[in-house]
C-alpha cells in the first residue's frame, strides 16, 4: 500500500495521466479497412462515424470504443468470463467461481457459433477495430488503470478482442436485470418471522384499479393460458412448494442472497427500484404533427458512464449497408442499443418478467433425482488462474434445469442441509440449482443489428422477436406517425408454482413446461388514446394475457407520467419536446402526498408543530433546495425503520421504493393494524406511530443538518458520488481520488419520475439514477435532445470524463445533431481512419 501511495502521489504525473488520451484529429491508418472512415466529434467528444461499408463502420466503432473505453471493456470481459482473479488476484476467486458455474462465457460462445454470416461478420469487424487499437498501444498508453494495475500485477497484457467478448456482455445485462430472484429468497426468509397474513401485507398485488397498465388489453383464448391451467400452478401445492425453513436455512438463504448481490453489477449498483421510464405521444397531440418519444433507463451510477453516445452512418444507405443510426451504445458491443435511425425511434424499459427460479435438488453423488429416478448430472472442471497465486480448480455440476450453485462456497452449501432438515429426510444430500433463461443460447446478438436497420413497425417487431434476453418493454415511433409497444423475450411458463419462492426440484410437478410464444406477448399499435406509457408497471389488466411475473413495480411512476401526459394532451397548446423533458424532470413524491395530510392533522405539540409549519405549504416536490423535502424523507425513513424493521429478520430491512409505498398506502386505511402497534414504546395506532416518527425524524434532521431549518436542503442529504467501477472502491484514498468524482446535490427520489433513487438501509445518498435521458422528435431529428450521466470518455482527468454531469444533475439536456449539416455545424474534432 505504501508503494502504491507513493507512486500515485508522486510518480504518475500529468504525462502518465494524459498519455492514454485518444487521438481525435488528423489521420490514423487502420489495417483491414476497405475505404476511409470519418470520425467527427462535437464539444462533448461524442463521435459520429461515417463509412462506405457496414464492415468498415463496425471496425471503426470498435476502434473508437477502444480509444475511449478499453479498460472498461477489458474489465467487463474478465467479469463475464469469470477471470477477474487474473487481474486482481485471490480476492476474486469466489466471484469467478460463481460466473464459471453460471457459464456465461460458454453460452456466449455458443451464440457466436450460431450467428448468421452477416451478423458474425459485423462482430468480427468490430473485434478487428478493437484489436487495431490494441496493436498501437499497451500498458499505461491504453488507460491510467493499467498503470495502477501494474503495481500489483506487472506482467498483465490484454489479449486480443473476440466476438464472444462482445456477446458475453449481453449475459451481464441480463443478470443485472434478472427480475425477482432476490424476492424469491426474501419471501422464503420472511416465512420464518411473519404470519401469512402479515407477509401478504408486505407483498400487496399490483393496484390495477389505481395505476395504469401498458396495453390496457390482452389476447383472449391464449394458448399460454391453456398450458398454464393444465399445470394448475399454485404457490401452495403440497410437495411442489418449498419445505418449511429452519432457522439455519434462513441464515443460509441470507448468505445466498448476499452472494447473488456480490457479483459485480456491470450496469451499476442495483437497487430496490431499478427500472426505467419511456413514453411516446403521437403526432395527433404534438406541435410538429409527428410523434415524440422519451426514455430514461434507471441504472446504478458508475464511472465511466454506462452508456456511450454515438452515431453510425453508411455514406449511402443500401441493403448492403443499411445503417443510419444514432443513440446510446455499450462499449464492447457493436451497434446502437437505444436511439433512432432516419425512419424509426425506440426506447427500452425493463419488462421485469420472472425468468429465474431456484430449486432444491436431491443429489446422490453425481446424480440427481427426478420423479423417483436418478439421472446423471453434467459435470465439468474449470481452472481459475490467479494473479500472484496458484491456479484454483472449480468443479461445476448442472441438472437439466441449470447449474448447481450450492457448491460455490461452504456458506451457500449449507442451504442444502437446512432444506434436508426441513423436508425431514436427513439421510439425503441436497443441492440448490438455478434455472435462468439467459443460460440457454439465444438470438439477442442479432436483434441489435435488425433493430438498427428496421424501417417500419413490422421490421421492428421482427427484430424484437429476436431480442430474447433480457426481456424489455420496447417503445416505438416512426416518421409515418405510428406509435407502438412490444414486449419481447423468452419468458417461462410454469407448472406447480408461480415462481415466487424456491421450489422442490425432484419432481416434474414443479418447473418450466414451455415458454410464452412471441405471438402471445403483449403488443399495441396506434392506440386510440394517442400515447403509450411504460415505467415497469404491469403490462396488461388483471388476469388478461400470459402470466409474466407477480412482482411488478407498483406503478407510481407510470401513474404520474400518465397523469402528466394526459394533462399536456388536454390543454390547448400541443405537446413539445420541451414538455417531454419537463416530465422527465418531475420530482413529485406520491407517498408524501398521501402522508403529509395525515401528519398535519396530528396534535400540534413540540416537534410535531415545527414539522407541520415546515410541511404545510410544501408542494410534495423533492427539489434539491427544499427543506421540506429533506425533512419528509428523513421522516419516511424513520417511519419504515420504526414500524417495520423490528418485525423483520436481520438483513431484510425495509428498503423503500414502490412496494413499500404501496404497503404503507394500504395500511393507512387500517389505523388499528398490528403494524402500527409497539407495546414497548407505548405506541398504539396510526396517529401515535406517525407522531413518534415525526419526533424522532426531527431529532435526526437537526443532527444531520443543524437547528436552522432555513438551511436544510434535500440535496445536502441526497448526494450523488460517481465511483469508478474498479479502482473507485479500492480502499486506498489516493487511488480512489484519481478515479471518483462528486458529490453532486440532486433532486428526485425513489418511485418518482425523476428517479434519482436511494436505498433506505444505506441512508440518503443516491444509489440509482436515470442513466441517460433522450427525447426524440420524429418531425426533426436535429430537434431531439439527449444527456449522459457522466461523459463519453473513460479516461480519468479527460475533459469528457464527467462533463455532462452538471447538466444531468440540473435536468438539462444537450442538442442531438443527426443530419450531416447539423453534425458539421457542431464539429470540433475530425479524425480520418484510413486503410
Amino acid at each position: 500500500m505504501v508503494a502504491v501511495t507513493i507512486v500515485v502521489v508522486g510518480g504518475l504525473g500529468l504525462w502518465t495521466v494524459q498519455r492514454s488520451f485518444p487521438q481525435t484529429e488528423g489521420e490514423i491508418h487502420l489495417d483491414g479497412l476497405e475505404a476511409p472512415v470519418t470520425v467527427t466529434r462535437d464539444d462533448a467528444g461524442i463521435p459520429q462515424l461515417e463509412a462506405d461499408s457496414a464492415l468498415d463502420l463496425f471496425a471503426a466503432q470498435g476502434f473508437v470504443h477502444a480509444q475511449d473505453r478499453f479498460w472498461e471493456m477489458d474489465f467487463r470481459r474478465h467479469v463475464t468470463s469469470g477471470r477477474l482473479a487474473e487481474l486482481f488476484g485471490e480476492s476474486q476467486v469466489e466471484t469467478d467461481a460463481f460466473v464459471r458455474t453460471l457459464g456465461w462465457r460458454t453460452v456466449a460462445e455458443e451464440e457466436v457459433a450460431a450467428l448468421d454470416d452477416v451478423s458474425r461478420s459485423y462482430y468480427e469487424a468490430y473485434a478487428r477495430g478493437v484489436n487495431a487499437y490494441l496493436d498501437s498501444r499497451s500498458g499505461a498508453d491504453l488507460s491510467l488503470e493499467y498503470a495502477v494495475l501494474g503495481l500489483q500485477n506487472p506482467g498483465y497484457t490484454p489479449e486480443p478482442w473476440s466476438p464472444a467478448d462482445s456477446v458475453a456482455w449481453l449475459k451481464a445485462m441480463a443478470w443485472d436485470l434478472r427480475s425477482n430472484l432476490e424476492d424469491e429468497i426474501e419471501r422464503a426468509l420472511l416465512t420464518t418471522a411473519l404470519e401469512p397474513e402479515r407477509l401478504a401485507e408486505l407483498y400487496p398485488p399490483y393496484p390495477y384499479e389505481e395505476h395504469p397498465t401498458i396495453t390496457g388489453g390482452a389476447v383472449e383464448g391464449s394458448e399460454v393460458r391453456q398450458l398454464q391451467s393444465a399445470g394448475d400452478p399454485t404457490p401452495d401445492d403440497g410437495e411442489a412448494a418449498s419445505g418449511p425453513l429452519t432457522e439455519d436455512a434462513a441464515e443460509a438463504l441470507t448468505t445466498v442472497r448476499s452472494a447473488l448481490r456480490g457479483l459485480p453489477e456491470l450496469l451499476g449498483q442495483a437497487g430496490t427500484d431499478i427500472g426505467s421510464n419511456a413514453w411516446v405521444v403521437s403526432g395527433e397531440h404534438t406541435a410538429s404533427g409527428e410523434p415524440l418519444l422519451a426514455n430514461d433507463p434507471h441504472l446504478g451510477p458508475a464511472l465511466p458512464s454506462i452508456w456511450y453516445q454515438m452515431g453510425l452512418r453508411c455514406a449511402t444507405v443500401s441493403e448492403a449497408c443499411p445503417f443510419d443510426v444514432a443513440g446510446f451504445t455499450f462499449s464492447g458491443l457493436p451497434g446502437v442499443i437505444i436511439g433512432h435511425n432516419d425512419r424509426i425511434a425506440w426506447g427500452f424499459t425493463n419488462l421485469g418478467p420472472d425468468v429465474a427460479d431456484l430449486y432444491i435438488e436431491r443429489v446422490v453423488g453425481d446424480e440427481s433425482e427426478l420423479d423417483g429416478a436418478l439421472r446423471p448430472l453434467d459435470v465439468r472442471t474449470e481452472t481459475i488462474r490467479v494473479a500472484g497465486g496458484e491456479d484454483v480448480e472449480v468443479r461445476v455440476r448442472s441438472t437439466s434445469r441449470g447449474p448447481i450453485v450450492s457448491g460455490i462456497s461452504d456458506q451457500i452449501g449449507t442451504i442444502a442441509d437446512d432444506y434436508r432438515e426441513g423436508f425431514g429426510e436427513a439421510d439425503r444430500e441436497y443441492a440448490v440449482s438455478l434455472q435462468w433463461t439467459a443460460l440457454t443460447p439465444g438470438r439477442t446478438p442479432t436483434a441489435i443489428f435488425a433493430m438498427n436497420a428496421a424501417r417500419d413497425w413490422e421490421a421492428f417487431r421482427a427484430a424484437a422477436e429476436r431480442f430474447e434476453v433480457p426481456s424489455q418493454n420496447l417503445l416505438y415511433a416512426d416518421v409515418d406517425g405510428n406509435i407502438g409497444y412490444q414486449a419481447p423475450g423468452v419468458i417461462p411458463v410454469r407448472t406447480g408454482s408461480d415462481g415466487t419462492r424456491p421450489q422442490a426440484g425432484w419432481t416434474s410437478r414443479t418447473g418450466w413446461v414451455g415458454t410464452v410464444p412471441f405471438t402471445e406477448l403483449p403488443t399495441v399499435f396506434n392506440p386510440p388514446s394517442g400515447y403509450i406509457v411504460t415505467a415497469n408497471n404491469a403490462v396488461a389488466p388483471r388476469r388478461q394475457g400470459p402470466f409474466l411475473t407477480a412482482d411488478w413495480d407498483a406503478g407510481y411512476r407510470a401513474d404520474r407520467i400518465d397523469r402528466l401526459v394526459r394533462g399536456l394532451i388536454d390543454r390547448e397548446e400541443p405537446v413539445t419536446a420541451e414538455d417531454m423533458s419537463a416530465v422527465q424532470a418531475d420530482d413529485h413524491n406520491a407517498v408524501a402526498e398521501r402522508l403529509v395530510p395525515l401528519l398535519l392533522e396530528l396534535d400540534a405539540t413540540g416537534p410535531v408543530d415545527e414539522a407541520q409549519d415546515l410541511l404545510r405549504d410544501w408542494d410534495y416536490r423533492d427539489d434539491a433546495a427544499s427543506p421540506s423535502a429533506a425533512f419528509f424523507n428523513v421522516f419516511w425513513k424513520t417511519l419504515l425503520d420504526e414500524t417495520f424493521r423490528p418485525r423483520l429478520p436481520d438483513g431484510l430491512p425495509p428498503a423503500g421504493g414502490s412496494r413499500w409505498f404501496l404497503v404503507v398506502d394500504r395500511l393507512l386505511d387500517r389505523p388499528s393494524s398490528p403494524w402500527w402497534r409497539d407495546d414497548a414504546a407505548e405506541v398504539d395506532g396510526l396517529d401515535q406511530a406517525i407522531g413518534r416518527s415525526v419526533r424522532l425524524a426531527w431529532e435526526e434532521s437537526t443532527r444531520l443538518m443543524g437547528t436552522d431549518t432555513t438551511r436544510w436542503s434535500w440535496g445536502d442529504l441526497h448526494e450523488l458520488e460517481l465511483r469508478n467501477a474498479t479502482f473507485g472502491s479500492s480502499g486506498i484514498t489516493p487511488i480512489e481520488g484519481l478515479f471518483n468524482r462528486g458529490p453532486w446535490a440532486t433532486s428526485g427520489g425513489s418511485s418518482e419520475v425523476n428517479a434519482v433513487g436511494w436505498d433506505l438501509p444505506n441512508g440518503y445518498a443516491v444509489d440509482w439514477v436515470p442513466s441517460m435521458r433522450q427525447v426524440i422528435d420524429l418531425a426533426d431529428f436535429d430537434g431531439s435532445t439527449w444527456i449522459n450521466l457522466a461523459g463519453s470518455s473513460g479516461h480519468a482527468f479527460h475533459p469528457h470524463y464527467v462533463d455532462q454531469t452538471d447538466a444531468w444533475a440540473a435536468n438539462e439536456t444537450r442538442p442531438w445533431p443527426y443530419s450531416r449539416a447539423a453534425i458539421e455545424e457542431g464539429a470540433v474534432d475530425r479524425l480520418v481512419l484510413s486503410p
